[in-house]
């Protein structure tokens, strides 16, 4: 994947009921590295006038697998939840820990090409080095002119000349110029 190109993103989402109380987000792809972030989890039209809590259970590689509840639904009172911010890397396993649902879980699946490529970045950098250093072989310095300096005094700089044309004069192109008194007006 190329520094320009944007991480996979594709929409992912279940239901939860009686009859599938649990249901697993994982990965197959070994060279990518993937994300879930939850979205949303709402209670389906037809769910029956009670509570449904909702565990989301995260196996970090060293701890057993713990279950959370993230979400207190009912149809009447929290039909619905917004859980933007909670990302997990999979497996990720949600489950209907009370209730019969429906409850649905919509979350975004996002996949990134891991950094393997690290050797690759430091060849760049290199020849981008090396192009650098070409470029300084290839335009030599300029030298700096110190006519002026020798002499220890200021360096003084040339007036651009006027062009002269002939066929207008200053008097016509150019009104005559104030003095230095402000606030003269000028008499008629």
């Amino acid at each position: 994947m190329n520094k320009s190109d944007k991480p996979l993103s594709t929409l992912w989402g279940c239901e939860l009921s009686e009859a599938n109380k649990e249901k697993t987000f994982s990965a197959d792809e070994t060279n990518l590295q993937h994300q879930l972030a939850i979205r949303t989890m709402c209670i389906g039209h037809t769910a029956k006038d009670e509570f449904n809590i909702i565990e989301l259970v995260t196996e970090t590689g060293e701890k057993a697998a713990e279950a959370i509840p993230v979400a207190t639904l009912h149809p009447k009172f929290m039909p619905t939840v917004n859980l933007t911010g909670i990302e997990l890397p999979p497996p990720v396993t949600f489950r209907l820990k009370f209730g019969s649902g429906p409850v649905h879980v919509c979350a975004e699946h996002v996949a990134i090409e891991e950094d393997s490529s690290e050797d690759d970045l430091e060849e760049e950098e290199e020849d981008e080095d090396v192009e650098l250093e070409e470029e300084c072989e290839e335009s030599p310095e300029k030298p700096v002119k110190k006519t002026a300096a020798k002499n220890g005094g200021p360096v003084k700089r040339k007036k651009p000349e006027k062009a002269l044309d002939s066929t207008v004069s200053d008097d016509e192109n150019n009104p005559p110029k104030k003095g230095k008194g402000r606030g003269r007006k000028a008499q008629a």
